[in-house]
C-alpha cells in the first residue's frame, strides 16, 4: 500500500516465521493479523532473544505509524494483553506462561504506544486507532462494539489491585506501572488549563472503573510505598532491540538509552540524583499521584451555548466548568487507620466503601522519605482531603518523625538534631528572605508569615538558631521599611512640579511601604505569640530579643506597633533587671545570660503583657487546583520515572531551554554513532 514496504525494513535472508525477528518484523508490517490469529500466541509465547540497533528501532516506530492505521495491530496487542492480565488474576498462583504472554505485550505495546502518543497531530484516539475495522473476524470472547481502552486499564488495575508483589509477579507489577504511565501520557501533549475537549483515552477509561476497583488499586499502591518492595528480578530473557551485549530496549522502553529509540525524547533527571531503594515504590507513588490529582473537565450544554465571543469564552468556561468525580481521590480520601474503626457520635461505623491500611507505618515511611518531593505531595494529598489521617497526625507525640536526622540540603549553617519546629521556622524564614531579595512575590511572604503566626504560640524549646532568625527578620525587614521611609521623604521635598511627573512612582513607593508596614507588624505578632502563650518553654527566643533589643528601639513609637512592642520592651525590662541583679565583675558569656534566663523563666508570670488579639490564619484551596497540581505532579513525574518523554511534545508545563538544547545536542550523537547508551544529560 503506497510507499510502505511490504516487507520488514531490515530483511535480507527471509528470516524463518517463529524467530522473534519475523514476528516483530510482521507485526509492524503491511499485513493484518486477525485478533484470533495464531500468530499472536507465537509473538506472545516467543523469548526475545534478537539484537536491534537504535535506528532499526526507530525505523519499525515510523514504519508501524503508518501500517497501524489499516492493520490495528496497537489495539489487537492491547487486547491480547487485556486477557493475559485476566488469566493472571483468575488463575490460581498466576502461572509462568500467562506471567510471561503479558510481560511480551507489554513490551510490544509500550515501545509503539508511546512513539504514536508523542508523535500524534490531533486527536490521540483518532491516531491510536484503538479500535478493530467492520471487517474483522471477531472471536466468540471479544465483543466488537467493546472499548479497547476501557478492557486495557480494567485489566491492568484489577491486576494490580488484586495480585500480590510477589517474586514471581514483581516485574510484571513494575512494567504495568510503568505502561500506565506510557499510556496517561497524552496529558503531557495538553496545555495546563483543562478544557472538556481534552482527550485522554487511557486515564479516562482508569477514571470509568468502579469504585471498589479504585479502592484496591489505591491500597496496593500505598502498600508499596510504605513495604517498599524489592526483589532481584532477572531480565535478561528479554533483551529483543539490544545492542550487542546490552540489554534490550523494549523492557528499557524507561531507560536513559533509550531516548533516541522512542521518538527523539529525553531524560529530565532529578536534582538530586539519588535512586530509590525501591522501583516499584517509586512507580506506584508516581502513578498515585497522577491518578489522584487527575479532573475530567465537564461543561454544562446550557452554559456552553451562552458563550457568544471568544474573548469572554475562556473566563466563562472557567467560572462554570465542572469536574466529574475521580474515584481514586475519593478513596485516598476514605483510606482509615486498619487498627481503629472509627465510629460517629450516633454510633454508627462508616458506610460505603474504605481503604484500610496501618497509620502508623504510612506516616513512618512519608517520614523517612520527606526529601523526595512526591513523598511531600502524597503528605500534602493525605492531610487535605482525608480527615482521619489529619487527626491521626495531629494527635502524634512523635510528629519529629517528619523530619531528617540531619539536614545536609541546608548549606546556610549545619543543622543537626533540630526539632521539627525549629527546622520549619528556619525554612520559612529563608523562603521569605530568599523572596525578598529574587522573588519579590507577596503572595508567598504572606503565607510563610501566617505559617509561623498560626505556629508561634505552640513552640516549645525553639532552637537558638531558629530563634536568632527570627528576630534578624525582623531587622531584615525593618532596614528595608527605613530605606523606603528615606525615599519616600525625600520625594516631599521635591517642587510640585517634579512631584506631578513622580505621582505614580511615589504611589508604588507608598504601596510598598505600605506590604512592609504589614510584614512588620506580622513579625512582632509572631514574637508576640510567643512571648504571651510559650515563654517559660522558650528561653533562646528571649536571649535573642535581648541579644538584639536596639533592633525594636527605632519602632518604639510607631502607631502600628505600639502594643506589640510595649510587651516586647515589658520582657526586656524584666529579664534584664534580672540580669543586673546577677551582675559580677565577670564578663558576660552567653552561656551565662542563658543560665538566668533559663533561672527566670521558671517565675515568669506575665505580669504587665497586653493581651493583644492573637492572629490566625486559615488555608484554603483555590478553586481550580488542578491547574497547578497536573502540571506540578507530572513534572515531578518525569523528572524522576526512568522515562524519557520528548521535549518538544510537552505542552504541559514549560521546558527549560537549555535542556531541550542538551537532549537535541545528544540525540544527534547517538545518531551518528548508532548505538545505545545509559548517559543521563547532567
Amino acid at each position: 500500500m503506497g510507499a510502505v514496504s511490504s516487507t520488514p525494513l531490515w530483511s535480507g535472508a527471509t528470516p524463518q516465521q517463529d524467530t522473534a525477528e519475523y514476528l516483530i518484523g510482521t507485526f509492524i508490517g503491511e499485513k493484518s493479523f486477525p485478533l484470533g490469529s495464531d500468530y499472536w500466541q507465537k509473538l506472545l509465547e516467543l523469548p526475545f532473544d534478537a539484537h536491534w540497533p537504535s535506528q532499526r528501532v526507530r525505523q519499525a516506530c515510523e514504519q508501524f505509524a503508518q501500517t497501524n492505521c489499516y492493520t490495528r495491530h496497537l489495539a489487537k496487542v492491547l487486547i491480547h494483553l487485556a486477557w493475559c492480565l485476566q488469566e493472571c488474576v483468575s488463575a490460581s498462583g498466576a502461572p509462568s506462561s500467562a506471567l510471561k504472554k503479558a510481560l511480551n505485550a507489554l513490551y510490544v505495546s509500550s515501545v509503539f504506544l508511546k512513539y504514536l502518543i508523542e508523535n500524534t497531530k490531533s486527536d490521540p484516539v483518532d491516531e491510536l486507532y484503538l479500535s478493530l475495522n467492520e471487517s474483522e473476524a471477531i472471536p466468540n470472547n471479544f465483543s466488537g462494539d467493546q472499548n479497547v481502552e476501557n478492557l486495557v486499564m480494567h485489566s491492568v488495575l484489577s491486576f494490580i489491585g488484586k495480585v500480590d508483589v510477589s517474586l514471581d509477579t514483581y516485574l510484571l507489577h513494575h512494567e504495568l506501572l510503568n505502561f500506565m504511565l506510557i499510556a496517561m501520557s497524552t496529558q503531557l501533549l495538553s496545555g495546563p488549563s483543562l478544557g472538556p475537549d481534552d482527550v485522554h483515552p487511557f486515564i479516562d477509561a482508569a477514571m470509568a472503573q468502579e469504585s471498589s476497583l479504585a479502592g484496591l488499586v489505591v491500597r496496593k499502591l500505598l502498600v508499596s510505598f510504605i513495604t517498599q518492595p524489592h526483589f532481584s528480578v532477572l531480565r535478561e530473557a528479554y533483551n529483543i532491540f539490544s545492542e550487542g551485549n546490552q540489554a534490550g530496549v523494549l523492557q528499557r522502553v524507561g531507560s536513559a538509552a533509550a531516548s533516541f529509540v522512542l521518538s527523539p525524547i529525553n531524560f529530565f533527571v532529578n536534582s538530586s540524583g539519588e535512586a530509590s531503594i525501591s522501583p516499584l515504590a517509586d512507580s506506584s507513588l508516581n502513578i498515585l499521584l497522577i491518578l489522584i490529582h487527575y479532573r475530567k473537565c465537564v461543561v454544562v450544554e446550557s452554559v456552553k451555548d451562552k458563550i457568544d465571543d471568544i474573548a469572554s469564552s475562556d473566563s466563562l468556561l472557567k467560572e462554570e466548568t465542572l469536574f466529574s468525580t475521580n474515584p481514586y481521590c475519593k478513596a485516598l480520601e476514605s483510606v482509615r487507620n486498619v487498627e481503629f474503626d472509627r465510629v460517629d457520635i450516633e454510633g454508627n461505623a462508616h458506610g460505603g466503601p474504605l481503604v484500610r491500611l496501618p497509620f502508623a507505618s504510612l506516616f513512618d515511611t512519608i517520614g523517612i522519605h520527606l526529601a523526595d518531593d512526591t513523598a511531600v505531595l502524597l503528605l500534602y494529598s493525605l492531610l487535605h482531603g482525608n480527615s482521619d489521617f489529619l487527626e491521626y497526625v495531629l494527635v502524634r507525640t512523635d510528629l519529629d518523625t517528619l523530619m531528617l536526622p540531619n539536614v545536609p540540603w541546608y548549606q546556610e549553617r549545619r543543622l543537626h538534631q533540630v526539632s521539627l519546629g525549629s527546622l520549619m521556622v528556619v525554612i520559612l524564614i529563608s523562603t521569605v528572605k530568599y523572596n525578598l531579595s529574587k522573588l519579590q512575590d507577596v503572595y508567598l511572604h504572606t503565607n510563610c508569615l501566617a505559617i509561623l503566626t498560626n505556629m508561634a504560640p505552640h513552640f516549645h524549646r525553639l532552637s537558638a538558631y531558629a530563634s536568632q532568625r527570627l528576630v534578624s527578620l525582623f531587622d531584615m525587614l525593618s532596614r528595608k521599611y527605613n530605606r523606603l521611609a528615606d525615599q519616600k521623604n525625600n520625594k516631599m521635598h521635591i517642587g510640585n512640579s517634579e512631584l506631578r511627573e513622580d505621582d505614580s512612582l511615589s504611589g508604588d513607593m507608598s504601596t510598598e511601604l505600605h506590604i512592609y508596614t504589614d510584614f512588620l507588624r506580622i513579625v512582632l505578632e509572631i514574637l508576640n505569640a510567643i512571648l504571651t502563650y510559650a515563654l517559660p518553654r522558650n528561653p533562646e527566643v528571649v536571649y535573642a530579643i535581648m541579644h538584639r533589643q536596639d533592633v525594636f528601639q527605632p519602632f518604639k513609637n510607631h502607631p502600628r506597633f505600639v502594643e506589640l512592642l510595649e510587651n516586647i520592651f515589658n520582657v526586656l525590662h524584666f529579664f534584664n533587671s534580672r540580669m543586673d541583679a546577677h551582675n559580677t565583675d565577670g564578663e558576660w558569656s552567653a552561656e551565662k545570660v542563658l543560665q538566668i534566663i533559663n533561672i527566670n523563666c521558671r517565675s515568669w508570670r506575665g505580669e504587665g503583657m497586653k493581651i493583644v488579639t492573637q492572629l490566625h490564619f486559615t488555608y484554603e484551596q483555590e478553586s481550580h487546583p488542578e491547574e497547578f497540581f497536573i502540571p506540578y505532579v507530572w513534572q515531578l513525574v518525569v523528572t524522576r520515572c526512568g522515562l524519557s518523554f520528548y521535549p518538544r511534545s510537552i505542552n504541559l508545563f514549560q521546558i527549560d531551554p537549555t535542556i531541550e538544547d542538551d537532549n537535541s545536542s545528544g540525540e544527534a550523537k547517538q545518531q551518528q554513532h548508532g548505538e545505545l547508551n545509559g548517559h543521563r544529560p547532567q
